[in-house]
């Protein structure tokens, strides 16, 4: 394939610039900056088409500079990202529709227009300041139902805001809507008794990968800039992928989980998923550092620069050292082409100045990483304790299924049936795990730590800066048909090492193929500059034809 080689600087040095102008969580600018001849407007605001194309191709980065500019407003923005929901979330013309969206929030545009009288006041919040994006309906809104997809809790109201939301609104981010996930996270191809099949815009007949599949399809459709998603094991990195889009599950500790409904305390993460690397850079800056609410994130205190934005090199795979996982290099047939773009993406990092090297097969690190799935065992302990929250807000009559009759618990649920019926299956054979005999699950921990130190050893011993291998290892299948090529989410699942998931390309009939890096803890910058670099030199992401934009 034809190879890129090292690219013109200019455009990426400027871009980089413009990122770090305001990292600063309020910006003031001064009373001739609100003017909006002073923000370089002479009049050419933008035409409805131009809009209509800039939230298919562009990304928050660029949209940024586009409000800055005056070029386009953020009620411009939440109105044309609404139209292209009114547009392809549901049936149309022959396609059957992606059904992303399980709610909007309806204050969408007012909260845009008072973020546009911030500008024109001079005062920005942040680079984020009036952009639009979804959020995974896993995460706590005080102002909308929170669903985990679910029947059951289609009226769950919480108090506030997960502490990542909340950051957000701060930073001038906008909801723009909450997205379907596979219920209670609790799966990969993203159907939930609420919200439906999501359906893949690169192709209406497949998945969208999950369990964060609705934020995924969501973004690559053209919904909102960026969003949400949650990673209990590939549950953004699977949606990423399969939706030619980044996604970054973040080391364990680095992004506060308070309010994000759990599935494990122990695996899950929540985090970005956008068109670009820089975008995630930019989402870091706002929701990442410590939460007292999460224990969890004490670890990253002094371990989280100023801003993600400076890691954003294009220079930063000159010398680098990338290992090839091999062990999740499969050869069979459904994979090959997985394998090949992998392999092709190696090629083009070591095109940039890295060092490729083939790691050979780790028997003592997969057995160790394949007995630490423990997701299962703390489920019930962890929803149970998420649903207890003091102040949450839900139908009495479901708290009175099973005792006690005051909370809602995951008996509740189970009892109340109303749970997508292979979901359902799952939850009955997780109760009882966690007030069980606990011999078993002490073990896994154990096996856990294991691998955590295997993982550490294999690339001390490399001198890696990432190790390299598919996100998923086929493409996303079938709508009722299961997926495969999932084994690859836990390496960093079961170690808390960060992935990030970056577009490799295309499988010859057009669906998408993302490449993963994986980094030592706390190492996101270094894993943003080298994902910078490749997704500079490659430029793979391309929108979805099934959802174009509109005339």
């Amino acid at each position: 394939m034809a190879r890129r080689g090292r690219k013109l600087r200019t455009r990426t040095a400027a871009l980089v610039a413009g990122i770090g102008v305001l990292t600063a969580p309020v910006v003031t600018v001064g009373a001739a900056a609100g003017n909006s001849a002073a923000l370089g407007d002479t009049g050419n605001r933008a035409a409805p088409a131009d809009i209509a194309e800039w939230v298919v191709e562009m990304d928050a980065t660029e949209l940024r500079g586009l409000l800055a500019s005056g070029r386009v407003t953020s009620v411009q923005l939440v109105k044309a990202y609404q139209a292209r929901i009114d547009a392809y979330e549901q049936a149309y013309a022959d396609q059957p529709g992606v059904n992303a969206v399980i709610r909007r929030d309806p204050t969408a545009i007012a909260d845009a227009a008072r973020l546009d009288a911030e500008r024109r006041q001079g005062r920005v919040r942040g680079p984020l300041h009036g952009i639009p994006l979804l959020i995974k309906d896993n995460y706590d809104t005080e102002d909308l139902p929170t669903s985990n997809g679910s029947l059951a809790l289609r009226h769950w109201r919480t108090p506030d805001d997960a502490e990542q939301v909340r950051r957000l609104r701060a930073a001038g981010a906008i909801i723009l809507a909450k997205t379907n996930l596979h219920e209670f996270a609790s799966g990969v191809e993203t159907i939930s008794s609420l919200g439906g099949q999501t359906r893949n815009p690169y192709d209406q007949t497949r998945n969208p990968g999950g369990s964060s599949g609705g934020t995924g399809a969501g973004v690559a459709a053209g919904f909102g800039a960026a969003g949400l998603g949650s990673d209990t094991c590939g549950s953004i990195r699977s949606p990423a992928a399969h939706n030619s889009l980044v996604g970054l599950r973040p080391s364990q500790g680095l992004s506060s989980r308070d309010g994000i409904a759990p599935l494990s305390d122990t695996q899950d993460t929540g985090g970005p998923m956008a068109k670009s690397v820089g975008d995630i850079a930019l989402i870091l800056d706002a929701t990442a550092g410590y939460d007292p609410d999460d224990p969890s994130t004490k670890a990253s205190i002094g371990r989280i620069p100023r801003t993600y934005t400076t890691a954003l090199d294009d220079t930063a795979l000159v010398n680098a050292r990338i290992g090839v996982f091999t062990d999740y290099l499969s050869t069979s047939g459904p994979a090959q082409a997985t394998t090949a773009l992998v392999r092709a993406a190696t090629e083009d990092m070591a095109s940039q100045g890295a060092t490729i090297v083939d790691v050979p097969a780790q028997p003592a690190l997969m057995s160790a990483v394949d007995a630490s799935w423990v997701f299962v065992d703390e489920m019930e302990r962890d929803l149970n304790r998420y649903l207890a929250a003091p102040g949450s807000r839900f139908p009495r009559s479901l708290a009175r299924l099973e005792p006690p009759s005051d909370i809602v618990t995951l008996a509740d649920i189970v009892t109340s049936g109303q749970v997508t019926p292979t979901v359902l299956e799952r939850l009955k054979e997780r109760l009882g795990t966690s007030t069980g005999p606990q011999d078993a699950y002490r073990q896994k921990l154990v096996r856990r730590a294991q691998a955590q130190q295997l993982l550490h050893n294999l690339m001390k011993q490399h001198d890696l800066d990432a190790l390299v291998y598919p996100a998923v290892s086929r493409q996303a299948a079938p709508i009722g048909q299961p997926q495969e090529g999932l084994r690859v989410c836990a390496l960093a699942a079961n170690t808390g090492f960060p992935a990030l998931t970056i577009p490799a390309g295309f499988t010859s009939d057009g669906m998408p193929v993302g490449v993963e890096l994986l980094g030592r803890p706390f190492s996101e910058p270094k894993l943003l500059g080298l994902g910078f670099d490749y997704q500079q030199a490659t430029q793979h992401r391309r929108p979805p034809a099934s959802t174009p934009p509109l005339n």
